[in-house]
């Protein structure tokens, strides 16, 4: 049976959920500004510099022309809708810092800043982990994996097992953020055991290969940093950063 969370705990998950959010409409607005400039024949600019409202204004077309009225005034709009996007993100931002220096030990505060210590391990990464997945009683290693969605669907008849791939019934955002990272491991813990683990098994291996292969590292990352959390136990050979 599954636990249900506390109502202190799903509020808990609310900062980082919202923050996924704003992130997703910020990337939709920016495409549409770009997506606008580009049936105009203008490319390169760039909505989320900080002079990118001014620079409007100074547009041209291939032919020289200014944008027109209707689509400049569309684009103004466009920017102060990123603008505020921009404010309620670094609001969000502020809060967790802030909230994880005056009460280290509150909550999953003290795993949020266990893992953050790993390089490569960022603290949105770390504030999801914990939430989302760390912070529910996991009984072994085996529910890390089917939790975070990264286990397997084996189709069984008789004799014969035959894998379909990801089973896709755990925690979406789990999986998708453990997917993230393991690509962003390999290149700032290269020589973890997690690491040569995975090179060994993909040097000469097509890219079909090393996509599957992710997922099991994914898989394995996550085990290790339950323990990490739970045991204080560290993976072979990564390495820390200062704590927060």
């Amino acid at each position: 049976m599954a636990t249900i969370p506390s109502r202190e705990q799903e509020d808990a998950k609310r900062p980082g959920r919202e923050r996924e959010n704003l992130v997703a409409e910020r990337t939709r607005i920016g495409n549409r500004i770009k997506s606008t400039l580009a049936r105009l024949g203008i490319r390169g600019f760039k909505p989320t510099l900080r002079t990118a409202a001014q620079r409007l204004a100074w547009l041209r077309t291939p032919e020289g022309e200014p944008v027109p009225a209707n689509t400049l005034a569309e684009l103004r709009r466009e920017m102060a809708r990123l603008h505020l996007l921009a404010e309620q993100i670094g609001e969000i931002e502020a809060t967790r810092l802030r909230q994880l220096e005056e009460r280290p030990n509150s909550g999953a505060h003290p795993m949020i800043r266990s893992l953050a210590q790993v390089r490569g391990l960022g603290i949105e990464t770390a504030e999801m982990l914990a939430h989302e997945a760390f912070s529910r009683p996991l009984r072994d290693r085996r529910a890390v994996a089917r939790y975070g969605g990264l286990s397997g669907a084996p189709d069984e008849s008789g004799t014969r097992r035959r894998e379909k791939g990801l089973a896709r019934a755990g925690n979406a955002r789990v999986r998708r953020g453990m997917i993230q990272l393991a690509w962003r491991f390999l290149m700032f813990q290269k020589d973890s055991a997690l690491a040569q683990w995975y090179r060994a098994r993909t040097a000469d291996a097509r890219g079909a290969t090393r996509k599957a292969l992710i997922i099991a590292l994914a898989r394995k990352l996550l085990i290790a940093l339950w323990r990490l959390v739970t045991t204080g136990e560290l993976p072979h050979g990564v390495v820390l950063r200062p704590a927060l």
